[in-house]
């Protein structure tokens, strides 16, 4: 299957950003608890209060187009599936295709400060021989992506990027990377199309695919309680978008201010912030990654891949172990707990294990630099 790679350019319409600045102009805001300080409850009103005057007085979206349209971006159409992606040759004289895939609530924004440290590493100090050829896809309902149909999940999402690479774009076998839905897309390619990853890289280790052991030793144990923990305080979210998605995609596609609200919250708890978010996360930056979505109408469709994750892996279905190579970051402040290493080796063929120093969840974002250095280590160890 052949299909044509088209060039693609982001240029968002007057009055899209018309209704949306209206609707954040207009926005009703809820009651405040009296002892509402410091996020206590969720999305503190005075911190968002101060992001939507920015986003309304000051926020340059044309800036921020510029900014991404700086590396060459393309559409294709797989499996009748509207796939938007960067695609950026790297220096090396034989390619080293590498596919990076984003997830929910981050976009292809993350990857954008790890371009040119991948693809032209001799501008940073490295060789170009080094340089990997970048695809960067938005995953479907995402960004500049097409929506799919109806929900699908991750697994689904892998038969595509298979032939994104292959078919479309003609690399014969690549190497994967990725975290959140990234890192459950990039599993699959280890699983389902070994014959064409050649190795995966993770920043997340998904917490479905490790089920206890018969007999779990102490560190197995705490794992297991850590995880129960932060699915109970951190992922109402997730038992929402993954039951009823459509209920929730109504309400935050008509409200750019509760999109915002939903979304901010996350990089605040799952980004290395200490509780400072703009220790972390320009506003700017922040707006931007919300108006990827908000631009596309892919607010609603975005929250599909939750539904489409539980249908493709109902409970108590097992998951194969990824038997490609796999190097894994862990970043401090990740907020899915990582498992102990003998554990994670049970679900995957831990080559590379690295404990990073700083970062969290959004970690290509937060912590370019290591990021990459990690990636390009991991890689360059795996044989031909």
């Amino acid at each position: 299957m052949q299909t044509a790679v088209r060039p693609f350019e982001v240029r968002v319409d007057d009055r899209v950003l018309d209704r949306i600045r209206q609707r954040l102009q207009q926005a009703h805001w809820a009651p405040m608890p009296d002892d509402d300080a410091g996020w206590i409850y969720g999305t503190d009103a005075g911190w968002l209060s101060a992001l939507v005057r920015h986003w309304t007085e000051s926020y340059d979206w044309r800036a921020a187009e510029r900014e991404l349209n700086r590396w060459p971006q393309f559409r294709a159409t797989v499996d009748a599936q509207d796939v938007h992606f960067y695609w950026v040759k790297g220096s090396a004289s034989q390619a080293r295709p590498l596919l990076l895939t984003h997830g929910w609530p981050g976009s292809v924004l993350e990857f954008l400060g790890c371009i040119d440290r991948l693809a032209h590493p001799q501008r940073h100090g490295g060789q170009a021989e080094d340089g990997f050829d970048l695809v960067i896809p938005s995953l479907p309902g995402y960004g500049f992506s097409g929506r799919p149909a109806r929900p699908i999940g991750p697994r689904r999402v892998a038969m595509l990027w298979r032939r994104l690479m292959v078919e479309v774009l003609g690399y014969p076998a690549f190497f994967a990377q990725g975290g959140d839905w990234g890192a459950a897309v990039t599993s699959w390619l280890g699983i389902d199309h070994a014959d064409v990853t050649r190795a995966i890289h993770l920043n997340m280790l998904p917490s479905w695919v490790f089920t206890p052991s018969q007999q779990p030793d102490a560190d197995e144990q705490a794992y297991h309680a850590r995880v129960a923990q932060v699915r109970a305080s951190e992922m109402g979210y997730m038992a929402v978008q993954s039951t009823k998605p459509q209920t929730l995609a109504l309400a935050l596609a008509d409200s750019p201010l509760g999109f915002a609200a939903w979304v901010c919250e996350k990089f605040r708890t799952w980004g290395d912030t200490g509780g400072d978010i703009h220790s972390r996360f320009s506003p700017d930056l922040l707006i931007t990654n919300l108006m990827l979505y908000l631009v596309n109408d892919a607010v609603g469709p975005a929250l599909w891949m939750y539904r489409g994750r539980a249908e493709e892996s109902p409970p108590g279905a097992g998951v194969p172990r990824v038997e490609v190579p796999t190097g894994v970051a862990c970043f401090p402040a990740e907020f899915i707990p990582y498992p102990p290493r003998a554990v994670a080796h049970r679900a995957y063929d831990v080559q590379r294990w690295t404990v990073m120093p700083s970062g969290g969840h959004f970690a290509a974002l937060e912590e370019p630099e290591s990021f990459c250095r990690d990636v390009q280590a991991f890689f360059a160890q795996v044989k031909p």
